[in-house]
């Protein structure tokens, strides 16, 4: 790989080199590098572009990256990447896509990630996508997570977009079996005229499932944000979804967290909370010796944690 494509692959999977363990790189639509362990096995699909991954069960303390670079301007890709966890297994997860474009085209990577969660598998899914390049051309990643969760299985899922990307839509189905667990914490910064917008559906379908759903996001100069979230309680369990958001300048964000209560035991609680930066907040760090720039980011910084 050249230097920029080194850079992208560090923003989206904090590799400075080829990670220990299984992985799969994709580098401008090919496959750039690939390894498998004793218990994970990675294979390309015949039928469309994209892999599965095989995680035997009881599998420990083991991860899988797969990240993908795009720095070619002008290209665009669909790809489909399904995770088999088997019952017990406890791994992470590093997926990411990272984009460089210096062209007058656009560049879009399309990404279409299905997990298979068995009975009691534990599972830390991290997806950071990045976008970087003085070109023209959009740069366009539109990630969907399709999830299904056995009973007692658990999947934590990270994801983060804070640079570059100018237009994205991400879309993530549920649903869980008894005493499954879903955890999601996302969070975005969109610039410019940039566009995001994030769809969440989670079925609670088992007895004593649950899920929590919480998105924070900044909104700077002139981009625009939608966050929708739906919970539907199909069973006794327990769901809570939040979108707390900063606007600056003349941005705008829209959330719509919705619950749909279908049992007499089904608990939800959705939030949402809307502002700007509080203005003491500024003064305080300005006394601290801080410029009114450097406040802000610190405050950001904080609240993107």
């Amino acid at each position: 790989m050249d230097a920029i494509q080194k850079e992208l692959l560090l923003q989206v999977a904090d590799l400075h080199e080829v990670p220990q363990g299984a992985y799969n790189l994709r580098v401008n639509g090919e496959s750039a590098g690939r390894s498998v362990t004793e218990n994970i096995d990675i294979v390309t699909k015949t039928d469309k572009s994209g892999i599965d991954i095989y995680i035997k069960p009881g599998t420990k303390k083991e991860s899988v990256h797969i990240p993908v670079v795009l720095s070619q301007s002008g290209l665009t890709e669909l790809v489909y990447n399904d995770f088999h966890i088997g019952e017990g297994a406890d791994v992470t997860i590093v997926a990411g896509c990272g984009i460089h474009n210096c062209g007058d085209q656009k560049s879009e990577h399309d990404g279409i990630h299905t997990f298979y969660v068995g009975k009691n598998a534990r599972v830390r899914y991290v997806e950071k996508h990045y976008a970087s390049g003085d070109g023209t051309g959009e740069r366009i990643l539109n990630p969907q997570t399709i999830i299904h969760i056995e009973e007692g299985g658990r999947l934590e899922m990270d994801t983060v977009q804070i640079k570059g990307v100018d237009s994205t839509d991400r879309k993530t189905v549920a649903d869980l079996e008894a005493g499954a667990t879903l955890v999601i914490r996302e969070k975005i910064m969109t610039h410019g005229k940039q566009y995001a917008k994030t769809d969440f559906v989670v079925n609670l379908n088992g007895e004593g499932c649950g899920a929590d759903v919480v998105s924070r996001s900044v909104a700077r100069d002139e981009s625009k944000q939608e966050f929708l979230s739906t919970i539907n309680g199909n069973a006794a369990c327990s769901g809570h979804t939040e979108c707390d958001a900063i606007l600056m300048d003349h941005g705008s964000v829209t959330a719509v967290p919705m619950l749909s209560a279908n049992h007499l035991d089904a608990s939800l609680i959705h939030e949402a909370a809307i502002g700007k930066i509080a203005g003491e907040q500024i003064v305080k760090l300005m006394t601290l010796g801080l410029t009114e720039e450097e406040a802000e980011a610190q405050i950001i910084n904080g609240f993107l944690r």
